[in-house]
Parts: C-alpha cells; structure tokens; sequence
C-alpha cells in the first residue's frame, strides 16, 4: 500500500513539472492570415492588394479640415510581403504600386485633374501586431506625388512631399485607413494648394482573393 502511495504521489508530482501543450497553430500564428484570424499565413513573396472601400473616395484636400482639393473615386495598392514573423510582431512588405483614377478638383481656377502618380517607388510597409501601418520611403528620400491639373492655360505640375505616411489597420472589413496625411508643395504654380492631407480607407486587403487579417 505505501509502495502504491508513493508512486501515485511521484505521478502527480511528474505532472504538474510539465508544461501544458500550447497548440501549434496558435503559438505559430503569424502577423498576416488569410480567411480568419486563425487562419493560413501569409507567406513571403505574396501580393496583397486593396481598392478604395466601397463608397469611399481618396481626397487630397489643402487642409486638415476643409474640403478644396482634389478627390479621387478609385484607388489601389499593391505590396510584396518581404518578412510574416509570428504574432504579436511587425509584418514588413514591399510598396510597389499605387494607383489613383477617376479624380476632380474643386480648386478655383482647375478645370479637372490629369492624373496623380505616386513617384519613387518601392517603399517600405510595415504592418504591426496593433493595427499600426506605417510607409517609409528610402534613406534620404521621401514618399513623393505628382499632381496634373489642367487648366485654362494648360497643365500644371504640383509635386508634394511627405517624410512618411502612418496608418490605422482594422480586421474589422479588412482595411487599411489613412487620414489627413500631411504634404507639403515642393514645386509648381501658384495654382498648386501649398499643402496636401491625404485621407483614403482601402478595403478589403487580399491576397489571391482571400481576406488579410492582422494578428
């Protein structure tokens, strides 16, 4: 009976010393899934995709809180995922196209807009565990926008600048949001509003067709 007694206690005492299991799939979940927030990682090499969330524009207006500027009804990025580490973490990919169409202006003077391109490509995203989005443009550059407008007296070239852009990640729909993003004009006419604040919400971000979610 004590013989039994004590391998019993040594028994118990053996398994309170081990660890509990954590599930593979969730101690290896990686910042970037795709179908749910459980669900395939994203791998490296994979381009993620988004349009302007549906009944949305992307504006550049001339400040914070106004409405002069130009609006934009499409628009659409394209990255390169570079690194997926596992959550909680920072995803990082490669910016290599952003795109905008459909674009007015309400600026006196500005008979409508040529296009907008976004010059100096690829920059760095960055996509951490807490929603935070970050775009950084190379050493010693910035993330730079080329605005057409046209005008009585032909186009105008406006060229704007930004240190960087921040933005806000949501599972929620999927999007990625940027608000009132700050430029500032390095060249053009006096027809070129001196500063730009870029505000635009992408949803949904996919990869293949399949939802991206952070973790």
């Amino acid at each position: 009976m004590r013989t039994r007694t004590l391998l019993t206690l040594a028994a118990a005492v053996a398994a309170l010393s081990v660890p509990a299991a954590v599930p593979a799939s969730a101690a290896d979940t990686p910042v970037l899934t795709t179908g749910s927030a459980d669900g395939a990682p994203v791998a490296a090499g994979d381009t993620l995709t988004a349009s302007l969330a549906s009944g949305t524009s992307a504006t550049f207006y001339s400040s914070a809180t106004g409405t002069s500027g130009v609006s934009c009804a499409s628009s659409q990025f394209t990255v390169t995922v570079t690194d997926n580490p596992t959550a909680p973490g920072t995803a990082t990919e490669s910016l290599t196209a952003h795109t905008f169409g459909s674009c007015t202006s309400n600026v006196t003077g500005v008979l409508g807009v040529n296009g907008i391109r976004i010059d100096q490509l690829p920059y760095t995203t960055a996509v951490s565990s807490d929603g935070t989005v970050t775009v950084t443009p190379p050493s010693g550059s910035s993330v730079r926008a080329t605005v057409a407008l046209r005008t009585l007296l032909g186009t105008v070239t406006c060229v704007y600048q930004a240190p960087g852009l921040s933005g806000t990640a949501s599972n929620t729909g999927n999007s990625i949001t940027f608000t009132d993003q700050h430029f500032t004009k390095v060249s053009g006419s006096a027809l070129c509003f001196g500063n730009g604040y870029f505000t635009a919400r992408y949803a949904p971000v996919t990869d293949g067709g399949a939802a991206v979610f952070v973790n």
